[in-house]
């Protein structure tokens, strides 16, 4: 079942929130490592005004969701 708010009423959703999110940044400053013209030690994968420029700038490289809709549309266009 769903808990809406579930992360600020239930201990275990919260703290999964958290770890899941540090995993997230971790794997975000990995892949800065490889790809560090997209900043994604900086926006950690939000389409921020910085990572939409990279996006532009650079195109989709194999590490981004076909689905993130920022990457849809550059694919929609040839990009």
């Amino acid at each position: 079942r769903a808990i809406v708010d579930g992360d600020a009423k239930v201990r275990v959703i919260a703290a999964a929130s958290i770890l899941a999110k540090t995993a997230r940044d971790a794997e975000m400053r990995r892949l800065h490592g490889r790809f560090p013209q997209y900043g994604f030690d900086e926006h950690k994968g939000y389409p921020t005004p910085q990572h939409l420029r990279a996006l532009r700038r650079y195109g989709v490289c194999e590490v981004y969701r076909r689905s993130f809709r920022p990457v849809k549309l550059l694919l929609e266009n040839g990009r």
